[in-house]
């Protein structure tokens, strides 16, 4: 079983690779995790470039939903991305805020910061930072900021329990997160829960979903909402990779689920927004 840190060196190594990758590379592999089909798919991705301050250059293709979509942002509010890749959802979030907020992005590949910079650069964005770091030991002050935006990103953290702790630290008093994340119901087999490529493909590192819920809660967050969800299917090609014949009949006959989930919450005290984050519903049945 690999330790935590292993863990880490390999998230850190293979979207190192990632940042040089293209949106049309990572969106037809195991969620940017490498090029594992011969077909096009998107295994959990969604379509970013209807959102207001959409910069097509930071988006990767590596995310399971749109958090920002639910995020209801007010103008001057201070909003942190984990997970920030090359700046995909900071950028919308600024868009948001506008001049009088800020936006922090952070994440642990420096390739990625140095991507995310490079992008901002050139959008001149004065309230935008980047920062190198860890979710499970957050380079942010406490009580600092309002919003937390995360796209299948914390499916990737080993202590994802301490993750959610973090998270509760640097939010201000009534601040609130949106995430979207991938989650599990039912045991996956062993074949795909030791394969390295499906960890940083978002899907052997999830959490069971009551568990994943239970963190949010025991971390001291109120008024947990799951904001949409959606089932994913692992195409057949991924599956042969990583299971022989009898496993593959058994995982499909299995009932488990791999779910994309949309999830918000709040921190106690402070005044709630106006506006809840499902009042921002993107439309089209997505709540």
């Amino acid at each position: 079983m690999q330790t935590a840190e292993e863990i880490k060196k390999m998230v850190r190594s293979t979207y190192g690779q990632i940042a040089e990758q293209s949106y049309a590379t990572n969106a037809t592999s195991c969620c940017g995790a490498g090029s594992c089909s011969t077909e096009s798919f998107m295994l959990a991705g969604e379509d970013y470039a209807a959102m207001p301050g959409y910069v097509a250059e930071a988006d990767l293709g590596l995310g399971c939903g749109i958090p920002t979509a639910f995020t209801a942002l007010q103008p001057g509010e201070r909003v942190l991305d984990l997970g920030s890749g090359a700046g995909n959802d900071v950028f919308i979030a600024r868009r948001g805020v506008g001049p009088g907020g800020q936006v922090i992005g952070v994440d642990m590949t420096a390739a990625m910061i140095e991507k995310a910079r490079a992008n901002n650069h050139k959008l001149g964005y004065q309230n935008v930072e980047f920062r190198l770091g860890e979710i499970d030991h957050l380079p942010v002050e406490s009580g600092q900021v309002d919003v937390i935006v995360s796209n299948c990103v914390l499916n990737l953290v080993p202590d994802k329990k301490r993750a959610f702790t973090e998270m509760f630290r640097v939010l201000a008093p009534g601040g609130r997160f949106v995430i979207s994340d991938i989650v599990l119901e039912g045991q996956i087999p062993s074949g795909l829960e030791k394969a390295a490529e499906m960890y940083a493909g978002c899907i052997s590192g999830a959490a069971q979903k009551a568990d994943y819920l239970n963190y949010i809660a025991d971390a001291g967050f109120q008024d947990v909402l799951i904001l949409k969800e959606k089932d994913i299917v692992l195409p057949q090609e991924i599956l042969e990779t990583y299971l022989n014949d009898q496993e593959l009949t058994a995982f499909r006959t299995s009932g488990v689920g791999i779910r994309s989930v949309t999830v918000s919450a709040r921190k106690p005290g402070g005044e709630a927004s106006e506006q809840s984050p499902d009042s921002a519903c993107c439309g089209g049945g997505c709540c």
